[in-house]
């Protein structure tokens, strides 16, 4: 696997690791980020580096299906079996995106769901937000947890940890990104006045269905 392949899915990952910084979703070097390449690979993000010092040649080509890498390309993110993981299930997403925002890593703290408390919620995230059962980082119950909650949805929380979120390019895991931050922002404020009132599920997962039907797949399409 030569590290001079996908340099524009590279760059695009340098980026986004900086976006992520500006935004606000992460510190540090926490949170990673990956993009599918081809039905059986994926490039992340490297273990231990600063957003701002990622360079295209420090993303770590993986093997999906084994989690297979040259060793000499560097070191990926140590979350890279929770990326395989989802992308394995869900073939759909090309771009995966894990984050440590604030609001979302309250509600996970608190291990609590996340109703549908606004439209663009339901359309982009989901008709709710599960929280994966806890489980030590990068292990195997980790993945299995954090896929089962996400079926269905572009995001999920990890309970006591953060958050998960995923789209058909880029463009669209950080729209769920936002949408999920705002969303958990306005459940817990929303509970300090009398408490958050749901859209009824019905239409919560009528509206999600209608936007993976028409807005997803034009992403998917760029």
């Amino acid at each position: 696997m030569s590290e001079l392949n996908y340099k524009t899915e590279r760059e695009a990952l340098v980026k986004a690791g900086l976006k992520l910084v500006e935004l606000g979703l992460v510190s540090r070097t926490w949170g990673n980020i990956s993009l599918r390449v081809n039905k059986d690979e994926m490039l992340v993000t490297p273990s231990g580096k600063y957003y701002e010092d990622t360079r295209p040649e420090d993303m770590v080509l993986i093997n999906i299906r084994t989690n297979e890498y040259d060793k000499n390309c560097g070191k990926p993110s140590s979350e890279f079996r929770l990326h395989s993981g989802i992308y394995a299930d869900r073939p759909e997403f090309s771009a995966i995106i894990h984050t440590h925002q604030m609001n979302a890593s309250t509600c996970a703290a608190a291990r609590r769901e996340v109703p549908p408390v606004l439209d663009d919620m339901a359309q982009i995230v989901g008709p709710s937000v599960r929280v994966a059962d806890y489980a030590l980082s990068s292990t195997n119950k980790l993945v299995r947890n954090t896929v089962k909650a996400l079926r269905g949805r572009n995001a999920a929380l990890m309970a006591n940890h953060g958050a998960v979120c995923a789209g058909r390019d880029l463009n669209e895991a950080f729209a769920v990104c936002e949408v999920l931050e705002k969303a958990c922002k306005a459940f817990i404020e929303a509970e300090f006045l009398g408490g958050a009132k749901s859209i009824n599920k019905f239409s919560a997962w009528a509206m999600h269905q209608a936007y993976l039907k028409k807005y997803s797949k034009l992403a998917g399409k760029k």
